[in-house]
């Protein structure tokens, strides 16, 4: 028989194991952090060695007597894992440790679940909790027992676990299936913002880099931003109009972190897709985080999920209000296409160059210049001003108007096109 589990959670004892078989390493301060952004108490920890993790209890008899050493003198109610754990090991666990068990995939779906406020990142969370728990539903209580027979009695003829894991799998259909509707209603949205030309920019990176605090200065915005672990789960687009090239929309997406679970990728994918589907990726970078580099190849992992690795991008690493003598600049490859930003979101220093770096990228192949229309193109000015490309414009005494245009050349040939016009009609202005 198992222990009832406790409502209460709050002084968590942290484990972590340094597995010499796994590449990746851990980051003690990450995962307090985590701890922390899930509202708990770390008040104690436990490290240790292995080759590979043992079967039963993922740790070795040795160290499993020395977390329930540590358990007694913390007084914690609850043990933290940050490794991914197996259904049988975090019931083995719990049974032998007479308190809640928790992986980091439980932990991350949990600050989650806090963090969410949109019906469509509730929707998302509780799909990736469901598909979690569907694999930890075990025996252990009288009630899971089949149902008998008699009168009064008859049931289904399945156990109580069999009649919980076919209510999950209902309650996750149901949920994809509104996960589908959202998805639509993101792509009707994606193919209307195509229609007007308007180059979509998506921020994305670790979590906790600044994107929110980037966001807010380039669109000038209060999507709420603060100094933790996943501030951020639900997207914002904003239609701004960018210094040097003119309207484009600006996203903030959620951050990632080093082993997200595969869950939440799936679960997220409308969200993330605004960043698959964007002309532009913003990859903000903590620059003054010791682990910066092994950050970036987490967020590459990632982007490579979601088929987005190949966007066109622009690294901003951020923050170097934090690092000494550090000034804004822009850095350009060899080859000139790549760049990055150095700047501070916080301050505000450079991003001005941001600013000018995203115009230079998204005006490669963009009309911005002066020219002269006649008096009887009313219907072409009309649609210029549809597609907002009409930055400035002054009429003559005969009637002519000149215009300073901002558009990218293959939509006003598309304009033009639909006017039967040609692009010699325009006349530029010296």
């Amino acid at each position: 028989m198992f222990f009832d589990r406790p409502e209460s959670g709050e002084r968590a004892l942290l484990v972590q194991m340094r597995i010499r078989s796994e590449n990746r390493q851990a980051d003690p301060n990450e995962f307090t952090e985590l701890v922390s952004a899930a509202g708990a108490e770390p008040v104690g920890s436990v490290e240790g060695n292995r080759d590979r993790p043992q079967a039963k209890f993922f740790v070795g008899t040795g160290k499993l007597e020395e977390i329930g050493i540590a358990l007694k003198e913390c007084k914690a109610e609850i043990v933290i894992f940050d490794h991914d754990l197996s259904p049988s090991q975090e019931r083995n666990l719990e049974a032998e440790l007479q308190c809640r068990v928790l992986n980091r995939a439980g932990l991350i779906l949990d600050i989650f679940a806090q963090r969410a406020r949109t019906h469509e990142g509730k929707l998302q969370v509780e799909l990736a909790q469901l598909e979690h728990l569907s694999t930890r539903l075990i025996r252990g209580w009288t009630h899971l027992e089949r149902q008998k027979g008699g009168i009064g009695m008859r049931g289904p003829g399945e156990t109580q676990l069999e009649t919980d894991r076919r209510l999950l799998r209902a309650r996750i259909k149901t949920i994809k299936k509104r996960l589908e509707k959202v998805r639509t209603q993101r792509e009707q949205g994606r193919r209307a913002r195509k229609r007007a030309e308007l180059p979509v920019v998506s921020l994305v990176g670790y979590t906790n880099a600044g994107k929110s605090t980037l966001f807010n200065k380039l669109a000038d915005a209060k999507v709420f931003a603060k100094d933790q672990l996943f501030a951020t789960l639900d997207p914002t687009m904003r239609r701004i109009d960018l210094a040097g090239y003119g309207p484009i929309v600006l996203g903030d997406t959620v951050g990632f972190i080093s082993q997200l679970p595969h869950g939440l990728v799936e679960a997220f994918r409308a969200t993330l897709e605004e960043a698959a589907q964007a002309d532009l990726l913003l990859e903000v970078v903590d620059i003054s985080a010791e682990d910066w580099r092994v950050q970036c190849d987490e967020v590459e992992l990632v982007l490579e999920e979601i088929h987005a690795h190949q966007i066109p991008r622009i690294r901003v690493y951020n923050k170097i209000d934090a690092i000494p003598d550090r000034d804004p600049e822009v850095e350009v490859s060899d080859d000139g296409l790549d760049s990055s930003v150095w700047l501070s979101a916080k301050t505000g220093a450079g991003l001005d160059l941001l600013q000018e770096t995203i115009a230079k990228c998204l005006g490669a192949d963009r009309i911005q210049a002066w020219y002269r229309l006649p008096a009887n193109q009313s219907k072409l000015i009309s649609r210029l001003h549809a597609q907002s490309a009409i930055r400035e414009e002054k009429y003559g005494e005969d009637g002519s108007c000149d215009l300073f245009i901002s558009i990218n050349r293959p939509n006003l040939q598309r304009i033009l096109g639909a006017e039967g016009l040609s692009e010699d009609l325009f006349t530029p202005i010296e």
